[in-house]
C-alpha cells in the first residue's frame, strides 16, 4: 500500500460546496501508508466548516474501502491565507470550474430553455418542470438568465433581495426543493437592466462559477427569448448541455420557436424536443378541448428538427394565478395542468418518450 494508493482513493471525496475532489483542490497533507495504518490530513477552507463532519465520514470510507484491516486516521486542520488565495486563484478559472461541474461527463444534466420569441411562457415551463423534477426527489439547480425580464423569484415565491455570502461565492435560496439565482434578486423594483453584450456574458459566467451549487442532479436554465449573447454564453460555457424550446401552437410563434432549435444545432447543442405550451383550453362547464391559439405548430417544430414533442400544456387561469403568488402549478400533480408538468418531468427521464397527437389533440 502506498501514498499514491492512498491519495487515489481520497480523489473519490468531493468538497460538497466547490464541486470538485479534496485532491485536486490540494487539499489533502500527511499521508499515511504504513503496514498497519492508512491515513491523512485533510485541511478545510476554514476550521469552522459546516461540512466538515460529512467530509471526514466519507474520506474515512474511502480509505476504509482499501484498508484491508489497517487502521483508519483521518486529521482535519484549516488552511492558512496564503493557502486559500491559492485555491481561489484556481478556482477563478470559471471556464475549468463550470466545465468540472457542469460538462460532460458531471452528473448535473444541464438543460437550457429557450423560446424564439416572448409571450409564450417559457420561464413559466422552467419554474414548473424545476419543481415537477424536485417533486419527484431530484436535486434541482435554476438559473434565471432572462436578465431583461428575470420572473422566475416572483414564479418561485422568493423574495427580490441578494442571496447571502459564503467564502466568496453565494448561497442560492430554495424554493419548494430549487435552488434559484436570478438578476431579479440584484435589481430594485422596476429597475431595467441596460447592458450591452459583454457584461451579460459575464452575469452570467458568475452565475455558473461563483454560485454554490453543489452538485445538483439536474440544472435548468431559463434564456431569454431569441437568439442572443446570453444563449451564445451559455452554448460556449456548456457544450454538452441540451436544449427545450418552448413554443405556442400558432404560426408565428412556431416558425421563430424553429430559429431557436437552429441555433441549438449551429452551436453542438443538443435539441431535447418541444413543449407546446398554451396547448388547448379545457371548458369548466362541457370538459372539452378548445385550440384558442391554433394546433399543431409544435409537432411540426419537432417534425422539422427531427425532434420530439415532449409535451402539451394546458391554459389554464390557474397556472398564472400560482405563479403570481408563487406557488408553481406543479406543486399538485392532481390538477390537470399540475399532471403535465410531471409528465414533462418524466419525458426528460424517459430518452424514448414523446408526445404524439391524438384524437381531441
Amino acid at each position: 500500500m502506498t501514498e499514491e494508493d492512498v491519495r487515489r482513493a481520497l480523489s473519490s471525496v468531493q468538497d460538497p460546496e466547490l464541486g470538485k475532489n479534496i485532491v485536486d483542490l490540494g487539499m489533502v497533507r500527511d499521508i499515511v501508508a504504513q503496514p498497519d495504518r492508512l491515513g491523512a490530513t485533510i485541511v478545510l477552507t476554514t476550521a469552522g466548516c459546516p461540512l466538515r463532519n460529512q467530509i471526514r465520514a466519507e474520506a474515512e470510507q474511502a480509505l476504509t474501502a482499501i484498508a484491508q484491516g489497517r487502521a483508519i486516521e483521518i486529521k482535519l486542520d484549516a488552511m492558512s491565507s496564503g493557502e486559500r488565495d491559492a485555491l481561489a486563484e484556481r478556482l477563478n478559472d470559471r471556464d475549468e470550474l463550470v466545465h468540472s461541474l457542469f460538462g460532460p461527463g458531471s452528473r448535473t444534466r444541464t438543460i437550457a430553455v429557450a423560446s424564439g420569441k416572448g409571450g409564450v411562457g417559457k420561464s413559466t415551463v422552467t419554474a414548473n418542470l424545476a419543481v415537477a423534477l424536485a417533486g419527484q426527489g431530484y436535486a434541482v439547480a435554476l438559473i434565471d438568465a432572462d436578465v431583461y425580464g428575470p420572473t422566475i423569484p416572483l414564479m418561485m415565491g422568493l423574495p427580490a433581495v441578494p442571496p447571502e455570502m459564503h467564502e466568496g461565492k453565494l448561497v442560492p435560496p430554495e424554493a419548494h426543493g430549487v435552488k434559484v439565482v436570478s438578476m431579479g434578486f440584484f435589481l430594485p423594483d422596476n429597475e431595467p437592466v441596460i447592458w450591452r453584450g459583454p457584461m451579460l456574458g459575464r452575469a452570467i459566467e458568475q452565475f455558473l462559477g461563483d454560485v454554490l451549487w453543489g452538485s445538483p442532479d439536474f440544472l435548468l436554465i431559463d434564456l431569454p427569448p431569441g437568439t442572443g449573447d446570453i444563449a451564445l454564453t451559455v452554448a460556449q460555457m456548456i457544450p454538452g448541455a441540451g436544449m427545450i424550446i418552448v413554443t405556442t401552437p400558432q404560426e408565428a410563434a412556431a416558425k421563430t420557436a424553429v430559429k431557436a432549435a437552429k441555433m441549438a444545432r449551429m452551436t453542438k447543442q443538443h435539441v431535447l424536443g418541444v413543449v407546446e405550451n398554451m396547448s388547448y383550453y379545457i371548458c369548466p362547464d362541457c370538459g372539452s378541448r378548445h385550440h384558442i391559439f391554433g394546433r399543431g405548430g409544435a409537432f411540426e417544430i419537432a417534425r422539422l428538427m427531427d425532434t420530439r414533442l415532449l409535451g402539451r400544456i394546458p391554459l389554464d387561469e390557474a397556472t398564472r394565478e400560482s405563479g403570481d403568488r408563487g406557488a408553481p402549478a406543479a406543486l399538485d400533480p392532481s390538477t390537470t395542468v399540475g399532471a403535465a408538468f410531471a409528465d414533462l418531468a418524466q419525458a426528460m427521464l424517459d430518452p424514448d418518450a414523446a408526445h404524439t397527437p391524438a384524437d381531441g389533440d
